[in-house]
């Protein structure tokens, strides 16, 4: 009877999952978990910060969801359901400006069902996450028909492909443009100014004998000049019809100004006023659209240089693989292997998938994907990584991770993901892009405006007018920042250092304290059994053979230290009854009806367990060894020592961060004296002894309250909440998944130089984002006023309207070549 009363509980009990908003330390997850406890119904809670997730079971007859929620909101965070919300990746046609980007934000962000958007320039796509319960796909790409572009394809697995194809094809159509507005654009040019510079003109289109031929003949030709540009026409007056004018309104406006003068002009000229024959302004709209056009295809090329490092991930990947089916070797496109296939592998070839080896030796080249210029060697029982090289060896292995889930495939997520983000520094250039171009509008008509009222006379004016609105074109402004974040990311793969996005980029180069976890991070996290002291009831062998079979169902790098020792001496282990793993601490387990405690100091001490053997333990604990207390039937009986070499890259990358002006901190849960004894081997200046695991947030929480900016170096699922907790969070890549999901900056490799190499590049980055936005701003704010014909006053020359649209143009290039310097990126020594 009893059992089924509990098998109805059981069933009438829920599972429900909730995000808890707000939190900002493992305490203030304890807090809520205390909280709703104490509630009746509720069987079990759990919160997790890292992940910020409640994880309740509770009987809905007693308390329902919304109390629930309530009580969490009385504690003082928000919580909500969970929504699994989407995130997509569109590629746009027809930005020209990073104005065109916040008019796309600004049309997407109208759809209800938008939880952010992010639309480069740069990249020429729209990084946007919904919730697809209350808004569609196809909403959103109607939104940016609405704004006045292309939506395309959204990004596939081919999207690289496709990419360089839609960027090449780009390419070619501008230069195409470009080709066709300067055949037409010389011979206007040579017309309408020859005569002024002493050229010989055929006398039909003589402005003194034949005016009209003059006038029409250069209207004929600033035709397909304007039909080869028409797309900043098209774009530009529907921008300013919207509200939200471009830089393609700037130049719609003023090339127009001068066509439909010039227009004005040639009818005047028709009716006899053959003075206007002087000042036709055809040239002008003429050559300002062919110099556009070529700025924007260098700037095309450029840009499609920026993201080379996502082309070269994407090629490192074969488009093949050779499996084993039914005994024999067969050739399949790569996207069909599955988990479990038995892959084949010759000297020389890619490694298709990741896997596991089952059969052979060798080495193998994973320079492209950790930066590690040396092959690393392979056994049976290793793991091989898609996209790297077999050197020497013909290898099976069994495929784990394929299609999205390689490791190769979560690399090129993040980069482009990365990529396609904006650095905090971004959102200055995005807000000044934001009323620039009005502002630019009204500058222009306003020094017209004061130029004719002053008598400068109609023409100036109109000079003045179109010069103001080419030359402040802000395309230098919005291509500042996101080029420089595409390849200092890019530069960064390249090393095997991840950075996840523009913010931990930026956020990086002002680190003045880094928090490194001691094992696994600062050391090889594989430790050795040392010393064995024993009181004299057991024999060292016996000692051992009782601590490893206590450790067996451990996975602490420590216990395992343990059960190797044991296994190198063909020790029997004992069958255990009893394993509690005590976090921090250390176990309790029963073997043979004998209770043991093995672990640190403090697990002696909560047991009431009589210390001896101290001066061995601290004699132990100074060299840089860790004690393990073995008590058994509540008798202290020996110690057994383990030791954990130091990574030998761990003092040099310390070094260099104190060259830097960075204090260095280790965290661990080891004993006072044994973390100090690594500490003074690597330098470290602040060691965090005997922290347990869920405090390590807490301690890194501490660093920061005293002001400095905190980064947090660790590998394990212990360390996530810290990581989470860091202004930087930084996972080792040998480490946990759960550890790399709560950073912000992966290295691929173990070694701690890649830290130094990160702030070195974070610094680079932000230092090429400086000049690019100097510049951006520096040639703005000259070129405006110069336009406006300040110098004029002053007796100096007068802007023209061609030199501004070259001046314009150059300011983009620069910006991107400036950017592309950050390809020559090298590590200092």
């Amino acid at each position: 009877m009893i059992d089924n009363e509990v098998l109805e509980k059981d069933n009438k009990a829920v599972e429900k999952e909730l995000n808890v908003i707000g939190m900002t330390c493992t305490s203030c997850a304890r807090t809520i978990e205390k909280k709703l406890g104490k509630l009746e119904g509720i069987e079990k809670v759990s919160v997790n910060f890292a992940t910020e997730k409640l994880t309740l079971k509770f009987d809905p007859e007693k308390i329902n969801e919304e109390v629930i929620k309530e009580v969490v909101k009385d504690v003082g965070y928000d919580v909500e359901s969970p929504v699994d919300y989407k995130t997509v990746t569109i590629p746009i046609e027809g930005m020209t400006c990073s104005s065109c980007a916040n008019a796309i934000t600004k049309e997407i962000n109208k759809i209800e069902g938008i939880v952010s958007v992010n639309v480069n320039f740069a990249t020429e796509k729209a990084i946007v996450s919904y919730n697809p319960t209350i808004t569609r796909l196809s909403k959103i790409k109607k939104a940016i028909e609405n704004a006045g572009y292309k939506p395309l394809e959204v990004d596939s697995k081919d999207s690289v492909d496709f990419e360089k194809e839609r960027r090449q094809k780009e390419i070619k159509t501008l230069w195409r443009k470009f080709v066709v507005s300067a055949i037409f654009s010389i011979p206007l040019l040579y017309i309408s100014m020859g005569h002024l510079l002493g050229a010989n003109l055929p006398e039909f289109v003589n402005p003194e004998v034949n005016p009209f031929n003059f006038a029409l003949i250069q209207l004929l030709l600033v035709i397909p000049i304007a039909i080869a540009g028409y797309k900043f026409y098209t774009i530009g007056f529907r921008n300013l019809y919207k509200l939200s004018p471009n830089m393609d309104s700037l130049i719609a406006i003023g090339t127009s100004a001068a066509i439909i003068y010039g227009l004005f002009g040639t009818i005047q000229i028709y009716f006899g006023n053959t003075q206007y024959a002087n000042d036709l302004y055809f040239e002008t709209a003429g050559v300002i659209i062919t110099l556009i056009l070529l700025g924007k295809y260098l700037e095309s090329v450029t840009k499609g240089k920026t993201s080379e490092a996502i082309k070269k991930l994407m090629g490192l990947q074969p488009k093949t693989a050779l499996i084993l089916q039914d005994g024999k070797e067969l050739e399949i496109p790569v996207d069909e292997v599955e988990v479990g296939d038995i892959v084949i592998v010759k000297p020389g070839e890619k490694i298709p998938v990741d896997g596991v080896i089952i059969e052979g030796h060798t080495s193998v080249d994973e320079s492209m994907l950790t930066g590690e210029s040396i092959p690393v060697e392979k056994n049976i029982g290793d793991k091989v990584i898609g996209g790297s090289i077999n050197k020497n060896g013909n290898i099976k292995f069994k495929a784990t991770k394929v299609g999205k889930d390689t490791a190769l495939a979560q690399i090129i997520k993040l980069v482009e993901e990365a990529q396609g983000s904006k650095a905090p520094i971004a959102k200055l250039a995005d807000v000044i892009s934001g009323y620039f171009v009005p502002i630019v509008i009204a500058i222009a008509i306003l020094a017209a405006i004061a130029w004719y009222l002053a008598g400068a006379g109609g023409i100036f004016a109109l000079t003045i007018f179109i010069a103001v609105l080419v030359i402040a074109c802000p395309c230098a402004l919005g291509l500042a920042t996101p080029t420089a974040i595409m390849v200092g990311t890019g530069k960064g793969a390249e090393y095997g250092v991840l950075i996840k996005g523009g913010e931990p980029l930026e956020t990086t180069h002002k680190i003045k304290t880094i928090v490194f976890d001691k094992t696994g991070t600062i050391t090889e996290g594989k430790p050795k059994v040392t010393d064995i002291y024993t009181k004299g009831n057991y024999s060292k062998d016996e000692l051992l053979s009782i601590a490893a079979s206590a450790e067996k169902g451990s996975e602490h790098p420590l216990g395992e230290a343990i059960v190797k020792a044991a296994e190198e001496k063909n020790l029997k282990l004992k069958k255990i009854n009893k394993f509690m793993a005590i976090p921090g601490h250390g176990i309790e387990v029963e073997i043979d009806k004998m209770n043991i405690y093995l672990g640190n100091l403090k697990l002696m001490k909560d047991k009431n367990i009589e210390i001896s053997l101290n001066e061995e333990a601290n004699k132990l604990a100074h060299e840089g060894k860790t004690p393990m207390f073995i008590a058994i039937n509540g008798i202290l009986e020996g110690i057994i020592a383990v030791a954990d070499t130091v990574k030998p890259s761990s003092a040099g990358a310390i070094e260099k961060l104190h060259k830097m002006g960075i204090k260095v901190a280790m965290i661990t849960g080891d004993n006072r004296k044994t973390a100090e004894a690594i500490a003074r081997q690597v330098g470290i200046d602040i060691v965090l002894a005997e922290v347990l695991p869920q405090d390590k947030a807490n301690e890194v929480k501490k660093l920061q309250q005293k002001g400095d900016i905190v980064a947090m170096v660790g590998d394990g699922i212990n360390d996530a909440p810290a990581l989470a907790q860091a202004d930087v969070g930084i996972a080792i890549g040998s480490g946990t998944d759960v550890a790399m999901e709560s950073a912000d900056i992966i290295l691929m490799k173990s070694d701690l130089e890649d830290v130094v190499t990160a702030i070195q590049l974070s610094k680079a980055t932000i230092r090429n984002i400086k000049e690019n936005l100097f510049w951006a701003f520096g040639y703005n704010t000259a070129g405006i006023p110069i336009a406006a014909g300040v110098l004029h006053i002053f007796g100096g020359p007068l802007l023209s309207p061609m030199i501004a649209a070259a001046a314009m143009s150059f300011s983009s290039v620069s910006v991107l070549l400036n950017a592309l310097r950050l390809k020559t990126f090298k590590p200092k020594n």
